[in-house]
């Protein structure tokens, strides 16, 4: 029997367990193609037990989600709260970011971006007020740079050229090979305020 990994944001409790083995399994099987039977299955209870946790896979679904919000929005406040500089400010929320889709709740997140449609259309509110939140602490470091004069475009286009960048690393990116999750980061940051500008010349 196949035994589901935790995943990072989600505790060890059987409602965790349940969500880990979730996320997994929606991640390589897809919402749609992945049945209560087999969430059961990976977590070792019987799949009539996930009903004392869930009243349906949809709740499952935005379990999900909701955790791996929640969980990265805290990692994106620390990573700000470690800078007092714009600039890296961003760099350190692009690692984050980076961490979040490659690393550590990688699952999750391939879930939220592929699956969120599968949500009814209240589900699909909540989320996305959520994912709001986290958004507005980018946005809210992007409008520091764009003051200083860092870039031109409007911070919000910024913002999505950078989800362009980070959003489907999960798709190539392999930091075993030529390049690490702190070097990929420093390219991005590159693209943003200007190929090899330094520090001191941000001042």
């Amino acid at each position: 029997m196949t035994q589901a990994r935790a995943v990072h944001g989600i505790d060890d409790s059987p409602r965790g367990r349940l969500l880990s083995a979730a996320a997994q399994l929606f991640r390589d099987k897809g919402y749609e193609r992945t049945t209560v039977r087999d969430i059961a299955a990976v977590v070792g209870i019987q799949s009539g037990s996930i009903f004392h946790h869930f009243k349906t896979k949809e709740e499952i679904l935005f379990a999900v989600m909701e955790e791996v919000i929640h969980f990265n929005t805290e990692r994106l406040r620390a990573a700000i709260a470690a800078e007092n500089r714009p600039v890296e400010r961003l760099r350190a929320l692009v690692r984050a970011e980076l961490t979040a889709i490659v690393g550590d709740t990688s699952e999750a997140m391939t879930v939220l971006v592929t699956e969120w449609r599968c949500l009814n259309t209240d589900k699909q509110r909540e989320a996305l007020a959520l994912r709001d939140i986290y958004e507005q602490l980018w946005l809210d470091v992007l409008a520091d740079l764009h003051k200083e004069g860092r870039f031109r475009a409007d911070p919000f286009i910024m913002r999505r050229l950078i989800t362009g960048m980070t959003g489907w690393t999960h798709n190539w990116f392999d930091q075993s090979r030529r390049l690490s999750v702190e070097g990929l980061a420093d390219l991005i940051v590159d693209r943003v305020v200007g190929e090899g500008e330094s520090e001191e010349g941000a001042a």
